[in-house]
């Protein structure tokens, strides 16, 4: 699997924060019973590896990646962990040749025209918009596809329900990240049946 082909496993790829290790396995299995497979656990918390652990462990059928790498030891580490693809907040050359070695998808974070250009010149055609909203949301992608249509997204930060159909109507957007799937509340009080509803709701978009 590349990192275009990851993007198209469900419109939605959630952005999680394991605070509590004893919720991971089950947070993961409702979302994939909502039909999202995709979960990008962030380097957040300090549980973050042992719930990739876990997961890649207990639930084969999710795709378990990690998400806010910052270098290339951690890539590593989350690889040995388990994880399946990786996602960063920017672009370093560093991290982006340390993921080429290991042939898993990546998805490094952008801001700009300029970023989208060098982290394509690395190989890196599907990218992550970050923080989406923040820098121009559906504007600037709109602005973006016309000099650069061989590139696709993933735009995070600021997007959520209300907002999501407006993103992946965009010819260069192939999901969405979001943490409206794992409500904190939510996943505190292991309200499973609730999180799988929004699961499906958002594989509905």
């Amino acid at each position: 699997m590349n990192a275009r082909e990851l993007l198209e496993q469900s419109p939605v790829m959630p952005v999680i924060v394991i605070q509590d290790i004893d919720t991971a396995v089950d947070l993961a299995r409702a979302l994939v019973d909502g039909g999202v497979r995709s979960l990008e656990i962030t380097l957040r918390s300090d549980a973050a590896l042992e719930a990739i652990r876990l997961i890649s462990q207990a639930v084969p059928e999710a795709l378990v990646g990690v998400g806010t790498v910052r270098s290339a030891r951690q890539l590593e580490s989350a690889i040995n962990a388990g994880a399946r693809f990786g996602v960063s907040p920017g672009f370093t050359p560093d991290i982006a040749r340390a993921a080429r070695q290991t042939g898993i998808p990546f998805l490094p974070g952008v801001a700009t025209a300029t970023e989208a250009m060098l982290a394509a010149d690395e190989g890196c055609t599907a990218q992550k918009l970050f923080p989406a909203q923040a820098v121009g949301g559906t504007a600037l992608l709109k602005a973006l596809y016309g000099p650069l249509p061989d590139i696709v997204f993933c735009p995070t930060g600021g997007i959520n329900a209300a907002n999501a159909r407006s993103y992946l109507d965009l010819p260069n957007v192939k999901c969405v990240g979001g943490s409206w799937l794992t409500p904190e509340a939510a996943v505190a009080g292991r309200q499973w049946g609730a999180i799988t509803e929004l699961a499906r709701q958002a594989c509905a978009l």
